[in-house]
């Protein structure tokens, strides 16, 4: 089960699916040929889902260029309101705890309010690449 739609979630038994591989991603078990294993979150205020959060474990190339090791989006209704900051400083948190000590993480280069998410929570720029800006946050660098 790749990637079902909204409409196709709603259906309990496609959700308990597709939960299950995301956890069998998590322990690295079925992973598609270009996927790695992966932490995935949702991001919940009161009972209501406002983001999704993932967090790759390694990278491959892909990754290395675009993807990084944490990628997160937050519901266009609930931005400014502090949820991605509050989805990175966890997301690092499980970095830190996998052992991950420098955590590559990207945005589109004309997404300024995500740039500066990235910026707040340790990123310093290595480059732009394409679209992707490229940020890279030192862990060994900083306390818990």
């Amino acid at each position: 089960m790749g990637s079902a739609t909204v409409d196709q979630l709603r259906t309990p038994d496609v959700f308990a699916t597709w939960v299950a591989m995301l956890l069998d991603h998590e322990r690295g078990e079925n992973l598609p040929d270009e996927f790695v294993s992966s932490t995935s979150r949702w991001v919940a205020e009161d009972g209501r889902l406002v983001g999704f959060l993932s967090i790759r474990h390694e990278l491959n190339d892909v990754l290395r260029e675009v993807g990084g090791h944490i990628g997160y989006a937050i519901r266009p209704s609930e931005r400014r309101k502090g949820y991605a900051t509050a989805a990175i400083a966890l997301a690092l948190e499980e970095c830190r705890r996998r052992g991950i000590d420098r955590v590559l993480v990207t945005c589109d280069d004309t997404n300024l309010a995500s740039a500066k998410v990235i910026e707040r929570s340790g990123g310093v720029l290595e480059d732009i690449r394409g679209i992707k800006r490229r940020y890279w946050i030192d862990l060994s660098r900083t306390t818990p």
